[in-house]
């Protein structure tokens, strides 16, 4: 799994068929054996609101009755419970093997199974082994063509009104590089700027500087809780 597709695009990989044979609809859901549930087709990563960049997915009723009412429950654990006017749920999904099923009445449940496995101890944060991390103050990208500080500071958003830690991101050359931050664009560096500050939210954050299609360097930082206060 090249990790530059997972981040580019957002998708990880198709995630293992569900337990049974379900049908595959052209709208990236599958349909479960029964007809009447769904799950996502691929596990997404995204950003959850205190852990930071985790891999998600969603299921609930396909098509449902007015009276429809469905529990959900993810590695053996009940997550949700979807009904007509709330036909579907998010799963954060734990590292490795994931088993969601949907309980549409005492007789009929669909199960699903999806793969969140990595080397990395989250299936969503890229391989950074290769940056070269300089007195711990510094991050070089194994690429060289970009940098970045490693202790979070702290400044005022005014995205978001309120203090937030941050780091830096440094072009590194005369590179054009485009800047994301867990996975939504942010701005882009070149010989007419040199550099910019990433806020960042609660959890891991991932920070990526794609140089066109040539490289794409990568950055993780733990944004905390997402607050700060300002010296």
């Amino acid at each position: 799994m090249k990790i530059e597709r997972l981040l580019s695009s957002g998708l990880a990989f198709v995630a293992g068929m569900a337990l049974g044979t379900p049908a595959w609809a052209l709208t990236g859901v599958q349909i479960g054996p029964s007809g009447r549930s769904y799950a996502s087709t691929v596990v997404q990563c995204a950003l959850h609101p205190v852990d930071g960049m985790a891999p998600v997915i969603q299921a609930g009723l396909y098509n449902p009755k007015k009276n429809a009412s469905a529990p959900v429950s993810l590695n053996g654990q009940s997550v949700a419970t979807v009904t007509f006017l709330s036909p579907d749920t998010e799963l954060w999904l734990a590292n490795g093997l994931n088993a969601v099923v949907v309980t549409l009445d005492r007789r009929t449940a669909d199960s699903y199974s999806f793969d969140a496995s990595s080397g990395q101890q989250n299936y969503c944060i890229p391989d950074t082994s290769g940056n070269n991390k300089a007195g711990g103050t510094i991050e070089y990208a194994a690429s060289q063509k970009s940098y970045a500080t490693m202790a979070p500071g702290c400044a005022f958003n005014s995205r978001t009104g309120r203090a937030q830690p941050y780091v830096n991101l440094f072009d590194n050359g005369t590179y054009l590089l485009n800047v994301s931050v867990n996975n939504v664009p942010l701005t882009q560096l070149s010989t007419s700027r040199r550099s910019t500050p990433v806020f960042l939210a609660p959890g891991l954050n991932v920070i990526s500087a794609a140089n066109g299609g040539a490289s794409t360097d990568y950055y993780v930082r733990d944004g905390g809780d997402g607050a700060c206060t300002l010296p």
